[in-house]
C-alpha cells in the first residue's frame, strides 16, 4: 500500500516490524519485543480504521448460549479478516468477531504472534507442546494418535489491556479464540505463514487427559490433570467462515 500519513501509528508498526523481523524467523531480542509491545498497547481501533462495536448490537448468538450450541453453528458465525500488510517476515492483520464466533484450536508453527484486543472480550484458551514429545497411538480408533500438550493461557482478555504474545514454544503456540462480545484483534505474526517453509495452519480437538493416560508412560507428576490434554489433528473445519474485509484506516508507505 502506498499511502497518507508516514506519523501513523500503522506506520510506525510496519517500520519496527521491518527492522525487527526476517524472513528466517529468527526470535527477536527482548527489549524489540518490548518496544513493539508497547507500540501496540497504544493502538485503538480509530487507530485502524475501525469504528468499535455498538454494546447494544450483538450480531452473534451471545457467549452464554455457547453450551447449547454445536460446534459447526459456532464457527459459522462469521469472522471478518482484514490485511493489512504482508510479506515474508511478518503478517499485520485484523480479525473482527460477533459475539460467539470461535477461530478453532490451531498452531503457529516456528512463529512469534502478538495480538491485541481492540475492542470487546476475548475468550483465549492455549498450549504448548510437552517436551520431550509425548504421543499415544491406538488401534481401531478414530482418534488414533494424540500428542500431549500442557495448557498455557485460559482467560479472558478485556479491551483496554495489554498486548499478548505466543512464542514457537511457549506462551500458547496453539489457541482458539472465542468472542464473548463482539470484539476485534489486531495480530502480527511472525514470519509469516508459509507451507514451502513449514509453516502450515494445522487445526486440532483438545481432548482430556484422563482417557489417553493409563498405562502410557505419561503420567504427570508436577501438575493437576487439568493442566494437561491430548491433541488430535483434524482437517481444517470447512464450516469455519472467514469473510475478506477492506482495510480502511491509514494507509502504509513500502
Amino acid at each position: 500500500m502506498v499511502g497518507q500519513s508516514s506519523s501513523s501509528k500503522v506506520q510506525a508498526l510496519y517500520d519496527l516490524c521491518t527492522t525487527t523481523f526476517t524472513p528466517s524467523g529468527i526470535l527477536p531480542s527482548s527489549p524489540a519485543i518490548h518496544k513493539l509491545c508497547c507500540l501496540l498497547d497504544t493502538v485503538h481501533p480509530v487507530d485502524v480504521g475501525l469504528k468499535e462495536e455498538n454494546p447494544d448490537y450483538d450480531p452473534g448468538y451471545g457467549f452464554f448460549v455457547l453450551n447449547r450450541l454445536s460446534s459447526a453453528a459456532r464457527w459459522a458465525q462469521p469472522i471478518t479478516y482484514i490485511d493489512i500488510y504482508e510479506c515474508d517476515s511478518f503478517t499485520m492483520c485484523i480479525f473482527c468477531f460477533p459475539t460467539s464466533s470461535v477461530i478453532p484450536l490451531h498452531d503457529h508453527p516456528g512463529m512469534t504472534v502478538f495480538s491485541k484486543v481492540l475492542y470487546g472480550s476475548l475468550h483465549v484458551k492455549a498450549y504448548d507442546w510437552v517436551e520431550p514429545t509425548c504421543i499415544y497411538e491406538s488401534k481401531g480408533s478414530c482418534n488414533s494418535r494424540v500428542k500431549l500438550a500442557k495448557l498455557a493461557v485460559d482467560k479472558v482478555l478485556t479491551a483496554p489491556c495489554g498486548t499478548s504474545v505466543l512464542y514457537p514454544k511457549s506462551g500458547g503456540n496453539l489457541h482458539c479464540f472465542t468472542a464473548v462480545t463482539p470484539c476485534a484483534v489486531l495480530d502480527i505474526l511472525t514470519p509469516s505463514y508459509s507451507e514451502d517453509a513449514g509453516r502450515k495452519c494445522t487445526y486440532y480437538h483438545d481432548y482430556p487427559y484422563s482417557p489417553f493416560c493409563t498405562g502410557n508412560g505419561a503420567e504427570i507428576s508436577d501438575s493437576k490433570e487439568e493442566d494437561y490434554a491430548w491433541l488430535a489433528e483434524i482437517s481444517t473445519p470447512d464450516n469455519l467462515y472467514m469473510h475478506q474485509g477492506v482495510y480502511t484506516g491509514p494507509a502504509v508507505n513500502v
